[in-house]
Parts: structure tokens; C-alpha cells; sequence
């Protein structure tokens, strides 16, 4: 018999902790987008961990920004990004307030809404594509820029809320480098998924984009 998902709210001071800590304690949680055309309830199977300014992979390594700056902020609150001129990203902002580490939303597998999700996400050929991968999942869940600092730990009424879900067993737990990311930072083992499921995205290495001439 499979166990009911806890559908209680994650606490501030889940977040309060190193990202290390926090990225792989995420994996099966429950992540609820509140829309104006209904709920979408999402279960987290891939992550990636981003630790600041001692790490040459994150948006805060070069020092606070104002693109960056709700990274900076206190833990338990949404960092949303705009990249490569056409996506959205969706990050949870954890450690101690000033040191700038969070974690980036990679994949997850969509139950209630789906319906909701299959409008936005027209080419997913399956369900366990809706969000597959950091892109689709905020396309999937209708985030953008006007999510950027939503407290994700105010309550049933906020936009972005985080629940207990069902946690995943350490043993179900895997690790490797994180995608797309080069330099110094490629090395990290820092990208964290559910062992087997469907809807984890593939790892792609970093391609350095090349200038149109």
C-alpha cells in the first residue's frame, strides 16, 4: 500500500540549512503552484544545489547583483530567473540569510492539474515530460519573473508553497555532476534525483554557446 503524501507545510527552518543538506531532503516533496485557473501539485524527482560565492557555478558567486538579489535574502523564498532570452527557472533560496545558496527545481512529476500543465507544455508527448527539466517545469507551473521572492513557507494562500510529501529513502537517493554547468564548478557532484524515475531529465555537459557572427 502506498503512503499518502504529508500535506503538511515544510517549516522556514527546513530551508535554514546548508544547500547540501537541503537539495536531496527536497527530492519527493510536494511543490504547489497556486494559478488564477487552479492548483497544480507537483513531486519533486530532481534538483540541483548552488552554494554562493564559494562556488564558481552559482549566479551569487561574483557577489549580489540586482538579478540575484532574493538569493541573498532570507531562506524559504522563490528565486526566479529569466535565461537565454526565452526561459524561466525556479529556485528555493536556502542557508543562513547573506550567504546566498539555493536550490534550482530541475524536474518533478505533475498529479493534480496536469490538465492545467498539458496547455502550457503543448509539445510534452507524456505526462512524466510535463516537466522535465528546469524550463519546462516553471513553464508547466505558469512561473516567471513575478514569482521572484514569493515566500514559499507563508502559507496555503501564497502562489508557491512547499508540503512534506513523501520523502525519499536515502538508498533511492543518486548523484552526479550538475548539467550544463562548466569552469570550476563542473565538478560538483551537486545534482540530486529519484534512482529510476520517468520524469528525471537527461545529464547534459556544459557546450560553451557560440557568438553569431
Amino acid at each position: 500500500m502506498t503512503e499518502s503524501p504529508d500535506r503538511r507545510p515544510l517549516p522556514r527552518a527546513f530551508f535554514d540549512r546548508p544547500v547540501l543538506e537541503v537539495a536531496p531532503d527536497l527530492l519527493g516533496r510536494t511543490l504547489i503552484r497556486d494559478t488564477d485557473d487552479g492548483p497544480i501539485e507537483l513531486r519533486l524527482t530532481e534538483v540541483e544545489a548552488y552554494a554562493g560565492a564559494v562556488d564558481p557555478g552559482s549566479h551569487a558567486f561574483r557577489g549580489r547583483t540586482a538579478r540575484n538579489a532574493v538569493m541573498f535574502g532570507p531562506p524559504g523564498h522563490a528565486y526566479v530567473y529569466f535565461t537565454y532570452g526565452m526561459w524561466h527557472c525556479l529556485n528555493l533560496v536556502c542557508g543562513p540569510e547573506g550567504m546566498a545558496s539555493g536550490v534550482l527545481l530541475r524536474a518533478g512529476r505533475i498529479g493534480v492539474g496536469a490538465e492545467l500543465a498539458r496547455k502550457r507544455r503543448i509539445s510534452a508527448r507524456h505526462d512524466r515530460e510535463l516537466a522535465k527539466g528546469p524550463a519546462r517545469l516553471a513553464t508547466a507551473l505558469d512561473v516567471d519573473r513575478a514569482l521572484n521572492g514569493t515566500d514559499v513557507c507563508a502559507g496555503p494562500d501564497a502562489p508557491l508553497s512547499i508540503l512534506v510529501g513523501t520523502p525519499v529513502p536515502a538508498d533511492q537517493v543518486r548523484s552526479g555532476p550538475r548539467t550544463g554547468v562548466g569552469g570550476d564548478g563542473a565538478v560538483h557532484p551537486w545534482r540530486f534525483w529519484i534512482d529510476g524515475d520517468p520524469s528525471v531529465s537527461p545529464y547534459r555537459a556544459h557546450a560553451p554557446r557560440k557568438r553569431r557572427t
